[in-house]
């Protein structure tokens, strides 16, 4: 991946549109360019959340555990971020994340997130939105299929 595709990417993404160019290149020096084929393991639940992951090409798809298996529960695509919610809060990873097609990343360490949040809070607030939104639509697919299971369970009564 070269450096100026990577700032074209991030330079796309609402959490760093306030950043200008010379600061959008420092951010991508600052991070490690990973490549992964199809099907490949970035990471696993329950491991450290050392760093969070630009998405510059490709799809990865968001695993749980369900019931001795795994279930998909997101698919995230080309100016997405990742693992940033291990890094925020110092926690190992909450689910597995696994390439669903060819996939650039750019890895970026937990320090160097921190040290954008802390300087850039816009950034900050950004992340805040990020996690907020996925937050909003876990509770509403949580809510859905609370109310089927209660639909379905007084179906049978």
């Amino acid at each position: 991946m070269s450096l100026n595709r990577a700032v074209q990417v991030l330079q796309e993404m609402p959490l760093f549109r306030n950043l200008d160019l010379k600061r959008l290149r420092v951010v991508a020096m600052m991070g490690e360019s990973q490549a992964y084929r199809a099907q490949e393991r970035l990471f696993e639940k329950g491991d450290e959340g050392d760093a969070a992951f630009i998405i510059i090409d490709g799809e990865v798809e968001v695993l749980v555990p369900v019931e001795g298996s795994e279930q998909s529960v997101a698919v995230l695509g080309k100016g997405e971020i990742f693992g940033e919610l291990a890094v925020i809060c110092d926690q190992t990873r909450s689910s597995a994340i696994a390439a669903r097609s060819e996939l650039e990343v750019l890895r970026l360490d937990r320090n160097v997130v921190l040290n954008l949040m802390r300087e850039f809070p816009d950034i900050s607030l950004e992340m805040v939105r990020i996690l907020g939104g996925r937050l909003e639509r876990t509770t509403q697919e949580l809510s859905q299929a609370r109310a089927s299971l209660a639909a379905a369970s007084n179906g049978k009564g």
